[in-house]
């Protein structure tokens, strides 16, 4: 005949979930911890990167800009290198 659950067995099961359930909290909480870690970690990285990225974007766009304006006044430095006069210039 099986035996029947005595308050003490029910107990001794209710002490074992328990004592797992606190256990599986804490390992979760500690994952938890260390996943937050890791995340700023990236986020910092990510933040550092990106920064990076922006200064050199600037200095790209500036670099182009300059070389725009010297390609603008290009044509006319190549007309007066060959000593082509231009007719919009004023005759002294």
């Amino acid at each position: 005949m099986p035996k029947k659950d005595t308050p003490t067995n029910g107990r001794d099961r209710l002490d074992e979930a328990m004592a797992l359930l606190v256990h599986n909290q804490a390992s979760f909480v500690s994952q938890l911890a260390e996943n937050n870690r890791q995340h700023l970690k990236f986020e910092r990285e990510a933040n550092e990167r990106f920064g990076r990225i922006e200064a050199q974007m600037a200095e790209i766009i500036r670099v182009l800009n300059e070389h725009g304006r010297t390609l603008e006044r290009l044509p006319e430095a190549v007309r007066e290198k060959i000593g082509f006069k231009s007719q919009l210039q004023p005759n002294p």
